[in-house]
């Protein structure tokens, strides 16, 4: 792979081109410059690897994401050559898929998986995992549907926080998970904003105040989700926020 200094001007032409949308620019870049499209930016000034780069497909998939033409550029720098399921080089490997996950940009996530990315593919900064679990923790529901609509796996906890019932019962027909991973995943249902499934959950035994990630408890991460109907059941169950429990 080549590397790119991130103010090399051919980077920075190359970046303007892709966020912008400019595809006439961005094939000319391509046609002036073989190989430009296996090219990561990040590099050292002298070509070195560096400590973090990401190709042309995550500069499409970087956040906020939903970039003018996405879909397009896309396929013009898989065409060019560019690696679909190329990883991010950095703390994680996260693939394009993860990123056009996190952002919740439905069409180019498409475009990935029609062009070959593997939606299976692990590196995710939640926990190692694939764009799912990036999608679920995120909150980035449109792009979780749309993964499981193509095919993708669910771990419990991410059955959990998109409401897949069936999926859970089935779960738990193989295997009862211990009480712990049944918290965790009551709170995955209400960060969710998935009321059925978080009662099916309660009444296996979730810790119905449970202080889990970003210090919140169901409580609170229902609220977050803006389920008030949640909220209000929750209350109902004895639910406290996280202050209420540390006596703020």
């Amino acid at each position: 792979m080549q590397f790119l200094a991130t103010n090399d001007p051919l980077a920075l032409a190359v970046v303007e081109a892709i966020r912008g949308g400019h595809i006439d620019t961005l094939k000319r870049l391509l046609a002036d410059h073989p190989g430009l499209a296996q090219t990561s930016i990040g590099g050292e000034a002298d070509g070195r690897k560096p400590q973090q780069s990401r190709t042309l497909l995550h500069i499409v998939t970087d956040w906020p994401g939903h970039f003018p033409r996405g879909a397009e550029t896309v396929a013009i720098l898989v065409t060019a050559g560019a690696n679909v399921n190329a990883q991010f080089i950095g703390p994680h490997t996260e693939t394009p898929l993860h990123w056009a996950a996190s952002c919740d940009d439905v069409s180019v996530l498409d475009a990935l998986l029609d062009r070959g990315a593997d939606i299976e593919a692990r590196g995710a900064v939640i926990a190692g995992g694939t764009a799912l679990a990036d999608a679920t923790a995120f909150g980035q529901w449109k792009a979780a549907r749309r993964l499981v609509e193509r095919g993708a796996k669910t771990t419990l906890w991410e059955a959990s926080a998109l409401g897949l019932l069936e999926r859970i019962e089935t779960m738990f027909s193989t295997a009862v998970p211990p009480t712990e991973e049944i918290t965790r995943c009551f709170w995955g249902a209400c960060h969710g904003g998935q009321q059925e499934t978080a009662q099916y959950l309660l009444d296996r035994g979730a810790d119905i105040n449970w202080i889990g990630w970003d210090e919140l408890t169901p409580l609170d991460a229902a609220g977050r989700a803006g389920a008030n109907s949640l909220v209000a059941w929750l209350y109902h169950r004895g639910a406290k926020s996280a202050k209420e429990l540390r006596g703020v």
